[in-house]
Order: C-alpha cells, then structure tokens, then sequence
C-alpha cells in the first residue's frame, strides 16, 4: 500500500510536499524531528465504541486534548476508547505511529468512520505521515478533497470536545 499511495500522491496530489525525518511516535518527538514544513500539525486517534463496532478516525490539531466522553455523545457511539493495535492493523493496515488519515486507502469496506475537528478542516494545508512514521507530507485542503474523494470517505467536520 505504501507504493499505491506514492503513486497517488505523484499523479493525483497536486499540492503537497514530503520531507524525510527520522521516526517519530509521539506529538513531542514530531516537534524535535519534523523539519519546518506548511501546515497545520495535527493529531490523529483511532478509537472504537462499546462494543467494537464502530470505529472512528478522529483528526485534531496537535495540542487539542480530546473529550473523548464528550465526543462519544456528539457521534452517538458508547464509551469510545483507544482502539487496539490488533483492530488498527485489521481496518487501517498500519501499526501505532504512523495513523494518518493516509491510512483510510486500506479501508475498502468503509469500516472507519473519519471525524474532523472543524479547525482542520479549515487549514489550508495540514500534515500527515504516510503510513509510516519516518515522513511527513504536508498537503493543501483541496488534495485532502481529492483523497477522501479517492477513498471513499466521507468526514463528519465536527468541533471535536476538548477538555477543560
């Protein structure tokens, strides 16, 4: 899939720009290695339900701390959590640290649903590893459009709960 992606982003993207850095997992670690680059930086969570049957893509900018009671409520799901490794690797492909919305071009089924926060939908351009997390590709709001448009995938533009 990495390859799928690549070409995508080559003859498809448009606007974006990717820069090399070394691995990064963490928000912190991000700041210290990702070079200086257009975009906004953002968050990305894979959570499910209760129950395990919905699964959420939840995009915020880097410093946001997510509600996640609170956001439970706004998307009508149960006692949302961090989702596994396991299921992240089963409905997304990848493995922790490199979650992006990059990652929904393994999502055939259409099985995660993907939330925005409303300021990153309002970016002009935001950054996203792909599908791995030894890069980072910063990419205008209209190949965002084109993505999703690519994969399927509607977003849910919510202003995403913060806590206090």
């Amino acid at each position: 899939m990495q390859e799928t992606l690549s070409r995508w982003l080559a003859s498809s993207a448009g606007d974006y720009q990717l820069l090399e850095h070394p691995a990064v997992h963490t928000i912190d670690e991000a700041l210290m290695h990702v070079p200086a680059m257009p975009g906004l930086m953002v968050k990305n969570l894979f959570v499910r339900d209760e129950k395990g049957r919905r699964h959420f893509l939840v995009i915020v900018p880097f410093d946001k701390r997510i509600d996640l009671a609170a956001l439970g409520r706004l998307l009508l799901a149960s006692k949302l959590s961090m989702a596994s490794p396991e299921r992240l690797l089963q409905h997304l492909g990848i493995t922790p640290g490199a979650v992006s919305l990059f990652a929904l071009i393994h999502d055939d089924a259409q099985a995660v649903e993907l939330v925005l926060d409303q300021a990153v939908w309002d970016a002009g351009h935001i950054q996203a590893h792909p599908l791995r997390n030894t890069a980072t590709v910063a990419l205008s709001h209209a190949t965002l459009v084109r993505f999703l448009a690519h994969t399927g995938h509607v977003p849910r533009i919510v202003a995403v709960p913060a806590t206090p």
